[in-house]
């Protein structure tokens, strides 16, 4: 007869059989494992207890029973379903393979034992998930779906409902700076007019948190080493629609640096040190400036192969005169080298690509700037979207670290159609095929086509970056072009191209590059019976086609932070054209570009170009290779090439040999946006003027007096279709006989 531990007590025995009745999955030896008792020992009541507690606590059944049967002990469990599968319905703002991996976590997934705690956890974990891209008022319902051989499957039907918004931030505690100078720190901010397009006013931990973060470092930059916050208080509204931000701080009193040591060992390099300190005795305590100096002092450590090297900095602060002792600590640790780079992930492009843009050699000390060079090197190439790097000890080798490289490859092929609209050119069309990586060789293949009412081109070109091993660039190129006058009757001329290019660039340094190369092409020109003079006389002179080999060569430096939207650097540019064969003249160019920040959100650009060209035979210059000046890109506010000389008879727009223009551009950023630095507007000034033959004999030289002026406000915005420029300006000294247009608008321009 079996007797139930629930039911009744037993006399104690000695075991002579353990069994065990109801298990599926479970292994039975994982449940003997778990028995406190073996055959042939004696089994009471606190033992079947113990029993019962030990099996229950594995989480792996629902009801475990102890049973006798004479002198054999009979287990009866009821295992717990298991998870077969876990979906999802109505989730919009992740993807269910995050979703699922971090549900994994907290310990629920397929193949894991169900328990209904270990749901809540799961729907708790996903609330969070929910909350933390400021979603309040997501409803989850999960679905359990009984399923054969005692598994189950788990829906969470999910109402994901609307981001909660912020509608207002306050700052409590604040008497020495002006709240609202303290939240245009900030990314979040209320709604408003244009937050449908930042999305600031969506409330994110992640982000207030970093704004607290930048809420501390602007105090301490300002010498208040006793500043203090509380933790964000966060209410939200009773529909969940609305958070309110309430932030108290403890502002403190502003220090001064009395004094700047440095301690710890410095390796005999005192003087080299004490150069890359910035923070001065007597200066108010900023923490920018405090961060810096260590971080350069690590820097420069690392580049002496101190790979390891810490740099601490102590203020010690005297509360009665509100000054502070300012001592940075170095430890430079050990010095290694690296025995080893090793490159992965790249399945497509090939090793010698990648190693060629490493500047720290093997065998060779470490060294953490040409290590950060090496990186950013990786990153322009375009061909990955991302690139790890990370420094590994060598066992048993103290002085030794292996360098490990890891890259993720992106397509780097790109086939692009596109339809613009410029003021001038009208409807532009494009199309393209751009191949930067050819079969992981690191060279680039692009064919582009670009068509408008005045000018078509085609152009097919190959860049091998690495023609040679020590950097010199070949590219080779085939063009084919066309142009008709600016001017309200196109069809007075045309002047049709064809070309091929070979060019070789050399660097000189990692921002300076010196280039040279020739171009042969074939240039013919239409004319019709209202065609201007200064082209009749070009025919005349030249022909209606021409042949010419045109060299040229050059010198570029870049030091810009970004070439679609620089905040600081530079960009020099000299380059010097020479025609040969039946168009003999020559043209130089200089381009000089200056960004400097002002502040956080703000930056100034200057902007100057020149060029100056003239004929070397006894023939004029020729006006197919004229310069062009006006519109967006050089002097706004006067119709696109409409400076310089004009045809008397026909009006057309000439252009000239020589060129002069400068600008002055404040860039803003647009309301709303904080740091989006993909949408500025600006204020400017331009100034410029074309200078050449009108045709009739008459040459103009440079004149500054002949310059035209004007001012005025423009937006830019890097869109997807390109670079968007907006401008109105107003002309400050036009003439009469000038073509002025006060709005214009152009798709794909630079400064």
């Amino acid at each position: 007869m079996l007797l139930s531990m629930a039911a009744q007590a037993f006399t104690p025995f000695v075991v002579s059989d353990i069994r065990v009745d109801g298990i599926q999955r479970t292994d039975a030896g994982s449940i003997f494992s778990q028995l406190p008792v073996k055959v042939g020992q004696r089994f009471n009541d606190e033992l079947a207890t113990e029993s019962v507690r030990r099996l229950y606590a594995t989480g792996l059944f629902s009801d475990v029973r102890i049973e006798t049967n004479k002198n054999v002990v009979v287990v009866v469990v009821q295992e717990r379903p298991t998870i077969a599968s876990v979906s999802f319905t109505g989730m919009r703002e992740f993807e269910s393979k995050t979703i699922t991996e971090s549900l994994k976590q907290v310990g629920f997934g397929e193949g894991r034992v169900f328990d209904q705690s270990m749901l809540e956890q799961a729907e708790f974990e996903l609330k969070q998930q929910y909350l933390s891209k400021g979603k309040y008022g997501t409803e989850i319902t999960p679905t359990v779906t009984p399923l054969p051989r005692n598994r189950v499957g788990i829906n969470f039907d999910i109402f994901e409902g609307s981001v909660a918004k912020i509608k207002e931030i306050k700052i409590v505690g604040n008497s020495s700076f002006k709240e609202s100078e303290l939240l245009g720190l900030f990314a979040l901010t209320p709604s408003g007019w244009l937050t449908w397009y930042t999305d600031s006013d969506k409330y994110s931990r992640e982000k207030l948190d970093r704004d607290v973060e930048r809420l501390k470092s602007f105090y301490l930059d300002r010498g208040y080493l006793e500043y203090k916050s509380e933790p964000p208080q966060v209410t939200i509204s009773p529909d969940r629609t609305e958070m309110f931000i309430t932030i108290t701080i403890s502002e403190g009193k502003p220090y001064k640096v009395s004094s700047v040591k440095l301690a710890g060992e410095l390796l005999g390099l005192d003087s080299e040190i004490n150069e890359l300190v910035q923070v001065k005795a007597g200066e108010v305590f900023s923490g920018a400036k405090t961060n810096a100096t260590a971080k350069g002092i690590t820097d420069y450590l690392g580049g002496l192969g101190y790979a390891f090297a810490n740099v601490n900095p102590n203020p010690v602060l005297n509360r009665d005169n509100q000054t502070a002792d300012l001592t940075f600590y170095i430890d430079p640790s050990r010095r290694v080298y690296v025995r080893r780079i090793q490159v992965s992930g790249n399945h497509r492009t090939k090793d010698e690509v990648v190693r060629r843009e490493l500047r720290q050699p093997e065998a060779a000390w470490y060294d953490s700037g040409k290590l950060k060079l090496s990186k950013e090197r990786l990153d322009r190439l375009g061909y990955f979207k991302e690139v790890k790097l990370n420094t590994e000890p060598v066992a048993n080798s103290p002085d030794q670290v292996d360098v490990n490289i890891d890259v993720s490859e992106k397509p780097t092929g790109m086939v692009s159609l596109g339809v613009g609209y410029g003021q001038v050119d009208g409807v532009i069309l494009s199309a393209g095929i751009t191949e930067e990586n050819v079969f992981g060789s690191g060279t680039n293949l692009t064919l582009n086509l670009n068509t408008s009412a005045y000018n078509r081109t085609a152009v097919l070109a190959h860049t091998d970056p690495y023609f040679t091993n020590d950097g010199v660039s070949r590219t080779t190129s085939l063009y084919y072009r066309t142009m008709t006058p600016y001017s309200n009757n196109p069809g007075m001329y045309q002047v049709t191209t064809v070309g091929a290019g070979l060019n070789f660039g050399v660097p000189i340094t990692e921002f300076d590059r010196v280039f040279g190369g020739v171009s042969l092409e074939r240039n013919t020109i239409s004319l019709y019976d209202n065609s201007p003079l200064a082209y009749r006389e070009y025919v005349y002179n030249y022909g209606d086609t021409t042949n010419a080999a045109i060299l040229n060569t050059g010198w570029s430096k870049d030091t810009r932070d970004s070439a679609m939207v620089p905040t600081k650097g530079s960009y020099t540019r000299l380059k010097g054209d020479m025609g040969t064969v039946s168009l003999k003249y020559y043209l130089l160019s200089a381009q000089q570009q200056l960004f400097v920040p002002l502040g956080r959100d703000y930056t100034i650009a200057f902007n100057a170009l020149f060029d100056y060209g003239k004929s070397y035979s006894d023939l004029q210059y020729p006006v197919i290779k004229n310069v062009y000046a006006g519109g967006i890109g050089s002097v706004r506010g006067y119709s696109t090439n409409s400076l310089g000389p004009r045809d008397v008879i026909t009006g057309t727009y000439l252009g000239g040999s020589k060129r002069v223009v400068g600008n002055v551009q404040f860039y803003l950023p647009f309301p709303g946006t904080q740091q989006d630095r993909s949408l500025r507007w600006f204020v400017f000034a331009d100034g410029g003027q074309v200078y050449g033959s009108d045709g009739y004999g008459n040459d103009t030289s440079i004149n500054l007096s002949q310059l035209r002026y004007s001012a005025g406000i423009g937006l830019t915005w890097i869109s997807p279709l390109g670079p968007l420029q907006l401008s109105y300006a107003k002309p400050l000294n036009a003439q009469d006989s000038d073509n002025t247009q006060v709005f214009q608008f152009q798709i794909g321009t630079g400064f």
